[in-house]
């Protein structure tokens, strides 16, 4: 390999870990919705490009308990934990809700809504922070983040688990400095675009499960 063609490596902390900072533009609400394959994938990699810049980083995610066509334990979360800066945690109840998989709708039901107090909290502690300082990195995201990725908080609402009202109040309470990313759901969430700085439809062409094909380890989970 020549030198030319030698990879690039970018300098991080001293220690070669990223050095807390604050973002110095952050506090856009962002919406990604659609019937395509790459909301979540989008929003996890803003959430490790953000984590690699020093930001304090935290995702809760909905609806994502595991069923018997996907593990339990997902890549991301084994990808997120060697990060620092980005935690995560998930509301989801086993199964998938409205499919006959055995799980109970209702117990769908009390975990999402679980999902959205724990959401408020999240919001709240960062509303108590300053989102224009640098933040610990191994420090609880209930006492601040500068980006929250509320993943499948759409898809929730969508199918009645939540109200989209509440939804819309996480967003008008959010604090100026935290960037709020919202994903998920095949139907456009009329109620909240309006009051988004960024709204991208992942539109679906082909996707495998339509032909039957199971969800795959290592590109769906």
């Amino acid at each position: 390999m020549s030198e030319d063609s030698e990879p690039r490596r970018f300098p991080v902390g001293g220690d070669g870990e990223p050095n807390p900072q604050a973002p110095p533009e952050f506090g856009r609400v962002q919406v990604w919705w659609g019937d395509g394959k790459g909301k979540t994938t989008a929003a996890l990699g803003m959430g490790f490009r953000a984590a690699g810049h020093g930001y304090r980083v935290h995702c809760l995610q909905f609806m994502k308990g595991g069923a018997a066509s996907v593990e339990d334990v997902r890549g991301e979360y084994a990808a997120i934990a060697q990060v620092d800066g980005f935690s995560y945690e998930h509301s989801g109840h086993y199964g998938w809700h409205g499919f006959a998989d055995g799980s109970d709708d209702a117990d769908h039901a009390a975990k999402a809504r679980g999902g959205l107090e724990r959401a408020r909290d999240l919001i709240e502690g960062a509303r108590d922070a300053d989102l224009s300082a640098s933040l610990p990195l191994d420090g609880d995201p209930a006492d601040g983040v500068h980006m929250l990725i509320l993943d499948e908080i759409l898809y929730a609402a969508n199918r009645g688990l939540v109200d989209p009202d509440d939804v819309v109040g996480l967003v008008e309470s959010k604090p100026e400095g935290l960037e709020l990313v919202c994903t998920g759901g095949h139907d456009r969430p009329d109620y909240i675009t309006d009051r988004a700085d960024l709204v991208s439809e992942v539109r679906k062409e082909r996707h495998p499960i339509d032909a039957g094909q199971r969800a795959r380890k290592g590109t769906e989970f």
